[in-house]
């Protein structure tokens, strides 16, 4: 392959061949298990989408399936239908009335648990408390709290009235909170007083008051007493006039509310994502086709049975909180388990107590998480059974080869199937998984895309690449979750998605083919490094680095080299046996060698006891960019702990 043709593709360096297929009891009682599946989607994704939709209750029915004018879509056209109807008011109304809808841990160990008629009343309690503060259809209202069961009731009340829900997640600034809240023109503000967060109080209303400072637009903010019940002195000081309490409000409110007929093609929600450049994106989600995917999806792919309690382990202020804690898991009566604390508050054990305590048998996590409890050793999730678990996930970051083995060792048991899922906020659902009573899985790849789904790998000039290729991620074919566009600029949302490769929407993510097909997500494209004219993806040596026994977890960055362009800077946490020293980097940089080959092997590795991660756990490699360049440091607001990235600010001026 000429250098020319190098610069057109990113190369595909990592090799795994492990295979694991389902098994025969599990693929007998699968939701699915019939491998046409994929070829009658693909024949007609219209009626595919169609027989899935009338798994749902409409108030009318839908006049056309689809229509797509690119890059514009709308799906079930003419059709009527309400979210909260679908996730609440139809279970409650049926046998599933005194059935567990929500199950709630809170991090000092108070837990609640909500019966589908129990969330019904509360929802729409609340949603008479949004229209006593003038709250009407088409609205915007902003959420702003931590994991607490207030959280998805506030979602589904606005739903139920038609008016849409930006919820802004709880570790973001009163500066991040202030910037969306305008760019939505919110009317109301829904906060508490505090969350709780490795046992010290996050001041959520401390930082919604900064905020609102420069809110015109919000009229009320609605406060739930979270943190106060338990330590008094962190009661929340209220605005007389626009500040109200929840309990208060929702003391005198009616548990009596009709569900608002909404078009298919209303606005259900505006979530923020942030972009490379400039102000965070909203994307919209309207409403019908939304619930069809996030619902089909939760129900194949997590193979959900009527008795199952799930746990989705992110937080609710990002789009996999929306979609597989609160929508999809609630349009098909599941029960889901929701989590206020951290994996190691007030231990390291606590995820595999909770899964205990309950019975979980989904667990659906983040491989940054994987990553984490790899480090702490398999001690803990050792002190308890886990036999109720029957199928585990991940999201968010692509997982490497090594770290999902450790979670089908150590957490699975090698018994429970692991589904490797990939999407993003802007496609609502999960696009790219394996079926776990049809695929075998590899270990680090999603596998194929969902039934219905089209999607492409191609190079920079939108030709396919064939098997052993990397490229680019593309969909070739519009599905009915997929974003409406982004909240006041349309053209943002044309020049973001469909300029790349016209008529198909360019996820940015790099992604490679095997010979089976089999899709390989390497990560964001502005995170592929160019060595010595080579196009490498930060993921690929990164699960190399993490397939050596001592290393926990890693983040590789391009930095820039007089001869190679880039060279390669790795940030490497250790697990607690390993102890550091230059020995062992060499042998890191030498295991890598071997692994993936010489052009990847980094120029220098950085032992360090924490990675700059945000609150949902992904890793921020632009400030470690930032951090090798001798650069400024770009925003860190939404840092988990931003004592982290000084610590590694100095460690690198010291060693480089």
């Amino acid at each position: 392959m000429s250098d020319a043709k190098k610069q057109e593709n990113l190369d595909a360096l990592l090799e795994e061949n492990r295979k694991f297929p389902p098994s025969e009891e599990f693929r007998k009682q699968a939701n699915a298990n019939d491998p046409e599946i994929y070829e009658r989607a693909r024949r007609d994704p219209e009626t595919f989408w169609a027989q899935h939709a009338e798994r749902l209750d409409w108030f009318t029915k839908w006049t056309k399936v689809s229509e797509w004018n690119a890059p514009w879509a709308k799906w079930f056209l003419g059709g009527k239908i309400n979210i909260t109807h679908n996730c609440v008011d139809r279970h409650a109304a049926s046998s599933r009335r005194n059935k567990a809808a929500i199950i709630w841990e809170g991090e000092p160990g108070d837990s609640r648990i909500l019966t589908f008629g129990m969330l019904q009343r509360e929802v729409n309690k609340f949603a008479n408390v949004l229209k006593s503060l003038g709250v009407k259809k088409g609205d915007r209202v902003a959420i702003y709290m931590g994991m607490i069961p207030e959280l998805p009731i506030t979602m589904l009340a606005c739903a139920k009235i038609g008016s849409a829900h930006s919820v802004i997640f709880g570790g973001f600034s009163a500066e991040a909170l202030r910037e969306r809240i305008n760019d939505a023109t919110c009317k109301v503000l829904v906060t508490a007083d505090g969350a709780w967060r490795r046992e010290t109080v996050v001041p959520l209303k401390s930082r919604a008051d900064e905020a609102l400072a420069q809110t015109p637009s919000i009229t009320n903010v609605v406060v739930v007493e979270r943190v106060a019940k338990i330590d008094p002195a962190a009661k929340a000081p209220m605005q007389s006039g626009r500040d109200v309490w929840w309990h208060e409000a929702m003391s005198t409110a009616s548990d009596e509310c009709a569900a608002e007929p909404m078009d298919a093609e209303d606005m259900l929600f505006i979530l923020y994502t942030s972009g490379t450049t400039g102000k965070p994106k909203g994307v919209v989600h309207t409403t019908g086709g939304y619930l069809v995917g996030a619902s089909t999806t939760h129900h194949y792919i997590f193979d959900i049975k009527e008795n199952d309690v799930y746990w989705c382990t992110a937080d609710i202020g990002w789009i996999t909180g929306h979609s597989y804690i609160v929508y999809g898991p609630l349009s098909n009566g599941c029960t889901t388990l929701l989590y206020e604390g951290t994996p190691d508050a007030p231990h390291r054990g606590r995820f595999w107590e909770i899964i205990d305590k309950y019975g979980v048998n989904i667990l659906y996590t983040a491989p940054t998480a994987i990553r984490t409890f790899m480090r702490w050793g398999s001690e803990w999730p050792e002190k308890y059974s886990l036999k109720t678990l029957r199928l585990i996930g991940t999201v968010g970051e692509p997982i490497n080869p090594e770290a999902w083995m450790w979670y089908h060792k150590n957490i699975g048991h090698e018994r429970c199937p692991i589904v490797d899922t990939w999407w993003q906020t802007e496609n609502g659902m999960i696009l790219i998984t394996p079926l776990p009573g049809i695929v075998a899985t590899k270990p680090g790849s999603a596998t194929r895309p969902f039934p219905g789904i089209e999607a492409e790998v191609v190079d920079e000039k939108g030709n396919k690449v064939g098997p052993g290729g990397g490229g680019y991620l593309v969909l070739t074919r519009p599905w009915p979750s997929m974003l409406r566009g982004i909240y006041g600029d349309p053209e943002r949302y044309v020049q973001n998605y469909w300029s790349q490769y016209p008529g198909k929407y360019f996820t940015g993510d790099g992604c490679k083919v095997d010979a089976d097909g089999y899709l390989w997500l390497l990560g964001r494209v502005d995170d592929v490094m160019n060595v010595a004219g080579h196009r490498i993806s930060t993921y690929e040596v990164e699960s190399a680095l993490v397939d050596h026994p001592a290393v926990a977890e890693a983040a590789v960055i391009g930095r820039s080299h007089e001869l190679k362009g880039q060279g390669i800077s790795a940030f490497v946490t250790l697990r607690d046996s390993a102890t550091a020293t230059d020995k062992l980097k060499e042998e890191i940089r030498q295991h890598v060698a071997i692994k993936i080959g010489a052009i990847a092997k980094p120029d220098d590795i950085f032992f360090c006891s924490e990675l700059p991660k945000t609150r949902s756990a992904k890793i921020m490699r632009r400030l470690l960019r930032d951090v090798a360049e001798g650069r400024v440091l770009g925003d860190t607001t939404t840092l988990a702990d931003p004592n982290v990235i000084a610590k590694l600010k100095t460690q690198y001026q010291d060693e480089g």
